[in-house]
């Protein structure tokens, strides 16, 4: 079964995912959409020094926002700041250290990031794929903290400063894999039977659509939105699925392409105007479960997550 899934994930990725299913999708742009000058506004991109990051930070920055960069290795970090203000001129980038696998650090950038600046627009890009079953300092499976447990602290923490702004949004970057995955909640940190990476990290990024479905529900003021920016040519790709991308690189999107909905949905007018707690792809929403697909689940087991994100949350909010 596991076969057939992967299988119909990658047929489907071969005619959408890939640079030619941008190419083709792309000549139904409106360019207008993304020419918007966004000057004193201000945006929060996670993972921001290289990849689908950098490219959406940059492109922020081209069109006069301030962008804050969550990054966690300083070195790389500070070489892209300067990259970003070299290329567009733009003096309003501010850096901030956080590993977003560490749900303490979390906490504490949060708090301090809540008095210092506002916030109009939160994008959670930071994520990876960890092929064999790591455990962070704190305990935690290491996929289930940087890309579930992680996401849901960062965002939940600046709720109250997105709720403060008009116009408030948040992006998640999510993956087509979710399609091949139903939320289990019964293991989330995957402790029992073999380890899959790449199927742990589908689970996480399942999970990642329930969490913006769940958000758009419960915060009627601020416009959620989650997203798959197909096959990209990064270095996540690269270091994390090594076959893949041996496979595949003739074919990916650059990161710029794979940041384009991304953009779209942090400064276009038109992406507010679609409902809340959608899953886009190439600027459109897009099903979150495939035709005939068994990966519906209940909303009990939705709320279930929930609550237990927020009790995992609480738990090292008092830590730090």
């Amino acid at each position: 079964m596991s076969w057939y899934r992967n299988t119909v994930w990658f047929v489907k990725g071969l005619r959408e995912y890939t640079r030619g299913g941008y190419e083709s999708a792309s000549k139904h742009f409106n360019p207008a959409d993304v020419e918007v000058d966004v000057a004193g506004r201000c945006f929060l991109v996670t993972g921001a020094n290289s990849g689908i990051g950098k490219a959406t930070a940059k492109e922020i920055a081209k069109r006069g926002g301030t962008v804050h960069l969550v990054c966690r290795n300083k070195e790389r970090a500070e070489v892209a700041k300067e990259e970003i203000v070299t290329e567009t001129g733009n003096e309003n980038i501010f850096l901030h250290i956080v590993d977003i696998s560490n749900p303490k650090e979390i906490w504490k950038f949060a708090e301090k990031f809540r008095n210092e600046h506002k916030l109009n627009v939160l994008i959670n890009n930071a994520g990876c794929m960890v092929n064999n079953r790591e455990l962070t300092e704190d305990g935690l499976e290491k996929n289930f903290a940087t890309n579930t447990l992680g996401t849901y602290i960062m965002t939940t923490a600046l709720l109250p400063l997105l709720e403060k702004e008009a116009d408030a949004r948040v992006i998640t970057v999510s993956s087509g894999g979710m399609l091949v995955q139903k939320l289990n909640i019964s293991d989330l940190q995957s402790e029992n039977g073999p380890f899959d990476g790449t199927m742990v990290y589908a689970q996480n990024k399942r999970q990642q659509v329930v969490l913006t479905e769940q958000w758009a529900k419960a915060h009627r003021n601020i416009h959620f939105s989650v997203m798959h920016p197909g096959w990209a040519d990064t270095p996540a790709v690269r270091s994390a699925m090594p076959d893949f991308y041996e496979r595949m690189k003739n074919s990916l999107r650059t990161d710029s392409q794979g940041a384009d909905t991304v953009l779209w949905l942090a400064v276009s007018p038109e992406a507010t105007k679609l409902p809340s707690g959608l899953f886009f792809q190439d600027r459109q929403p897009v099903p979150t479960h495939l035709p005939l697909a068994w990966s519906h689940s209940p909303p009990e087991d939705e709320e279930k997550l929930m609550e237990v994100l927020e009790e995992f949350s609480q738990k090292f909010k008092y830590v730090s």
